[in-house]
C-alpha cells in the first residue's frame, strides 16, 4: 500500500514540477489619476521605498522605455510622473498626457 502511494505522489510531483512558474504582473492599464500604489507598481518598488531605491528603479525602467531608444512618449511620461509622486513632488503640470 505505501509503495503505491509513493509512486502516485512522485508522479504528481513530477507533473507539478514541470509546469513553468510565471511571475504575475500588474494586469491593468493606467488609472486616470495616479496614486502612490500605482506609481510603486510602475517602478517596481514599495510605496515607502527610499529615495535611492526610487532613483535606481526610475533609471532602470527609463533605460528600457526611453523614447529615443524606441519607447513610447506616453509610457515615459507615466514613469516620470510615478517618480515624482513617490519622491513627494506631486504631479507635475508639464506632462502633455
Amino acid at each position: 500500500m505505501s509503495g503505491r502511494y509513493m509512486i502516485r505522489a512522485w508522479q504528481a510531483y513530477r507533473i507539478r514540477a514541470a509546469m513553468p512558474r510565471m511571475r504575475r504582473f500588474y494586469p491593468g492599464g493606467f488609472q486616470g489619476e495616479m496614486n502612490r500604489r500605482e506609481a510603486a507598481l510602475i517602478l517596481g518598488v514599495r510605496e515607502r521605498a527610499t529615495m535611492d531605491k526610487i532613483k535606481e528603479a526610475h533609471k532602470r525602467v527609463m533605460v528600457a522605455n526611453h523614447p529615443d531608444a524606441g519607447g513610447s512618449h506616453y509610457v515615459a511620461s507615466k514613469i516620470n510622473e510615478a517618480k515624482d509622486i513617490l519622491m513627494g513632488k506631486g504631479k507635475s503640470g508639464s506632462s502633455v498626457f
